[in-house]
């Protein structure tokens, strides 16, 4: 049970793979708080968790939202009795032409992309630094590698996503706490099918792209999350870990 006496916090807990990794994690013996801006998904999870037998916190929270990330945590350290991993999972995108996009939705892509993970990595810190322990692990994109056609803010706040893990993870390294981020390529998630809904040929011309030959899975990506936060990685900080079946290769 190799996370036994863990607690972890996971914003966008409430599906995809930030469900697949609350799962995983439970099954594995750690504990969960999943935080999800729609609580009864949070809620489902955390039933699911408790079903297996350990415990889980379900907490509706708008991470773009600073004061609420810090009253988030503040309840999850209190009830839960501390922080151990913090997953970054949540995000969100409308595809389109950059020259067809409004600032209105540059703030909101930047906000839950960017500003978020920035407003809870920042919140779970001082406890961390305090225990002199922590693993901080972002969902980034390859679309911040190479760019992504019709994504071009969202693609700037993930490549912004893994130049603020590189720089946490210097200034964290002293107090034994690892920072890493898992940049996924295209992936069977609402997310994607949200993405393609209106354009089903791009979600079939991706798979062909794909050396590996389908889409990742939430699975897939619980499982890169779940290896950059095992105290077996703890050699393992500033990093981007590729989960792409081979679409990019960088």
């Amino acid at each position: 049970m190799r996370f036994e006496g863990k607690v972890a916090f996971i914003t966008g807990g409430g599906r995809g793979m930030g469900r697949a990794t609350a799962l995983r994690l439970a099954q594995e013996g750690g504990d969960v708080v999943i935080a999800d801006i729609l609580e009864e998904n949070a809620q489902s999870v955390a039933k699911e968790i408790q079903e297996i037998g350990r415990r889980a916190l379900p907490i509706g929270v708008d991470i773009t939202d600073y004061e609420a990330v810090k009253a988030a945590v503040k309840r999850a350290e209190e009830e839960m009795g501390k922080i151990d991993i913090l997953f970054n999972v949540a995000g969100w995108d409308k595809v389109g032409p950059f020259v067809e996009s409004t600032p209105d939705l540059w703030e909101k892509v930047i906000g839950i992309n960017l500003r978020g993970p920035i407003n809870c990595t920042h919140a779970v810190l001082p406890g961390m630094i305090e225990r002199g322990y922590g693993k901080i692990v972002s969902v980034a994109s390859d679309s911040g590698r190479v760019g992504s056609t019709g994504e071009a803010v969202y693609s700037a706040c993930k490549g912004g996503i893994m130049a603020f893990t590189k720089t946490i993870a210097r200034e964290t390294a002293r107090h034994r706490i690892n920072v890493n981020c898992v940049s996924p390529g295209p992936s069977d998630t609402h997310f994607f099918a949200e993405l393609t809904e209106e354009k089903p040929r791009l979600g079939d011309a991706l798979k062909r792209a794909i050396p590996w030959g389908r889409l990742g899975t939430p699975e897939d990506m619980a499982n890169a999350l779940l290896f950059l936060a095992d105290d077996k990685s703890e050699y393992i900080t500033g990093q981007v870990l590729s989960v792409s079946g081979g679409l990019t290769m960088v």
